[in-house]
Order: C-alpha cells, then sequence, then structure tokens
C-alpha cells in the first residue's frame, strides 16, 4: 500500500509528514547507511510508526488545525516561529526531518512508544533525624528521551509548551 504523505493540505487519510524520497534524501546527506538497506516497504512502516509517535506532540504544538478531518496534527493556523507566521498550507520542514529522524530509529529496530520499566525503578531512601521516606526513583525520563528532535521542534511548541508555563516577553 502506497504511503499517503501529509503536502500541507490537510489530507483525511495522511499517514505520514515525509516521503520515501525526502527520508532517502536526508538520510543521505547525513550518511545514515541502516536506511539506505532498508527495503521499501520497510521504509513506510517507519514513517508511519514515527508519525504514530509524533502525535505524543499534539497538546504541545502552537497553534491549532487547519481542517477539522485531516489526520494529522499539521498544517496548522497561527504558528510564529521567530516572530513569522508559518503558511497554514505547509508541513515545516523541521517537522518533516524530526519524522525522517524517527523513522531512522523505528527501521533500525527501536520501539518509538515502549512500555515503562518500572522494574527498573531504583529504590530511594532518605533519613532526616527520626523521618524516613522510602520511594521509587524513576530511572527513565519518557519526555527527555529524544533531544535532538524535542530541539528540532521546540519552536513550533506553544507558549506553555504543555509544561503549565506561560512565554513572558518585555515590552
Amino acid at each position: 500500500m502506497a504511503l499517503i504523505v501529509e503536502d500541507g493540505s490537510g489530507l483525511a487519510g495522511a499517514e505520514s509528514y515525509a516521503s520515501v524520497a525526502a527520508a532517502d534524501a536526508r538520510c543521505s546527506s547525513l550518511g545514515v547507511a541502516s536506511w539506505a538497506a532498508l527495503a521499501e516497504a520497510a521504509k513506510e512502516i517507519a514513517l508511519r510508526k514515527a508519525t504514530i509517535f509524533m502525535a505524543a506532540y499534539r497538546t504541545r504544538w502552537a497553534g491549532r488545525r487547519v481542517y477539522r478531518h485531516q489526520a494529522l496534527d499539521w498544517p496548522r493556523y497561527d504558528v510564529m516561529v521567530d516572530k513569522f507566521l508559518i503558511a497554514s498550507t505547509i508541513v515545516p520542514a523541521e517537522v518533516v526531518a524530526a519524522c525522517i529522524d524517527l523513522s531512522v530509529r523505528s527501521g533500525n529496530g527501536e520501539d518509538l512508544m515502549p512500555d515503562l520499566d518500572t522494574g527498573s525503578n531504583v529504590l530511594k531512601r532518605t533519613k532526616v533525624g527520626p523521618l524516613e521516606d522510602e520511594y521509587f526513583q524513576n530511572t527513565v525520563d519518557a519526555r527527555e528521551r529524544f533531544t535532538a528532535v524535542d530541539t528540532l521542534l521546540t519552536p513550533y511548541f506553544g507558549t506553555a509548551g504543555g509544561s503549565n508555563s506561560i512565554r513572558l516577553v518585555r515590552g
């Protein structure tokens, strides 16, 4: 089945932000040899999985979706980056690049959305005088798993960024 790539028109059946050709070009320019070794069908699957993972950013994106029935979060209205309005008829290059970078990981067999392993938590004990606390300290922070991808996408996150804070600008 051919991959349906979002082209900025808000396709109801879109499955990916990036095409196989765009992924091939980016991976080639970055020297990612493992991507070239994948079959076309495997590349399409990896791109679909990366796009599914990117739905985790839904609450963080700036602006709002253009069409009610579009399949993916992009294109969007009211997105400003570096004080420039992003056209509501495109998927930004950084969003496409993030999708490709995640698809490379998926293509290499990495599970982009694994269940958190609560067994790897570390027992932490704190004692101050007669008071003692004991709790599990999570050793895996899922929010910080893909820092390179988050760095690419940060300009496209809303002012609150999903972190219960707002951006202040001094006038």
